[in-house]
């Protein structure tokens, strides 16, 4: 079940893989994903001495969960993955030019909260309108099909 998904990313750049990833949380900071406050549209992921970060994300602060704590809404975290993912990821990253972008804040099997990361390469103007001409289309025949005669 996606909690918290992120639309521009999918505006901004061609999908080319996903891969989920755990994410190193404060206690604060699984109450407040759990209800929603949440926001990962700005926010980027970097491959730094072999460990991978989540960057720009904004978690809000819930005001009952945080009142001892000093909170940082948009600190720097850490995500889970194998070394071979992570190697993988670094060639394709410093090598062809793929950038890695959040997708969606989901949770698993268990009820963990995981982060999908999509690695992507970037959209120019003239493919973002292609996209929305495609996407308005699908939407048009949709309503076609739908419409008794």
């Amino acid at each position: 079940m996606i909690i918290v998904h992120n639309k521009k990313a999918l505006h901004d750049y061609f999908i080319e893989e996903k891969h989920e990833a755990g994410i190193v949380l404060l206690g604060w900071e699984v109450k407040s994903i759990r209800a929603g406050r949440a926001q990962i549209k700005e926010a980027y992921v970097i491959v730094k001495n072999m460990e991978v970060w989540l960057i720009g994300a904004h978690i809000s602060p819930l005001l009952s969960a945080s009142t001892h704590v000093k909170t940082d809404p948009t600190r720097v975290r850490k995500l889970l993955l194998s070394k071979r993912e992570i190697g993988r990821l670094i060639g394709l990253t410093e090598r062809r030019g793929y950038t890695m972008v959040p997708l969606n804040f989901h949770y698993s099997k268990r009820g963990h909260i995981k982060i999908e990361v999509g690695l992507a390469r970037g959209k120019q103007q003239h493919d973002k309108r292609e996209s929305e001409k495609k996407k308005d289309w699908e939407r048009e025949k949709a309503r076609l099909m739908r419409r008794p005669n």
